[in-house]
């Protein structure tokens, strides 16, 4: 007996990687041609970290792409990381909402706003009991 991948755990191992496929795509791009693209194309996904260059572009989409690979496979050790890297997702975004509201620039505070939210939603739900029950390792049923 196998368990069920809820729909929701399906969609948030999507969306790692989905952002881990951007990531290496503007990072390989960094790489063969520097001057095409800005640092600045990873600002949403890693905050001041894209000031490390495209190694940290490639390293953060790795993660990204083990993050989904372990969802998908409904490995807990995947739930608990893409938790830890929502919420560092959260706190790497206060600096530019608090930016985007005390220069009053609505595009960046709606971005870094919505990414908060998705966040935010991705580890409300990771946490929620049917979806931890999905993670755990099935138990043999009794023979009685």
């Amino acid at each position: 007996m196998t368990a069920e991948r809820p729909a929701g755990v399906t969609a948030v191992a999507v969306a790692f990687l989905l952002a881990a496929a951007y990531l290496l795509v503007v990072a390989l791009t960094m790489l063969v041609r520097p001057e095409l693209v800005s640092l600045a194309a990873g600002s949403e996904l890693l905050g001041g970290l894209r000031l490390a260059g495209p190694y940290m572009f490639l390293f953060v989409a790795a993660l990204g792409a083990v993050v989904a690979f372990g969802l998908w496979r409904l490995h807990n050790w995947a739930r608990w990381l893409a938790i830890l890297c929502a919420t560092i997702g959260v706190l790497l975004l206060v600096p530019s909402v608090s930016a985007a509201v005390v220069f009053f620039r609505i595009g960046k505070l709606a971005w870094g706003a919505l990414g908060t939210i998705v966040r935010v939603m991705i580890v409300q739900y990771l946490f929620q009991p049917g979806v931890k029950e999905a993670f755990e390792p099935n138990t043999p049923l009794d023979a009685s």
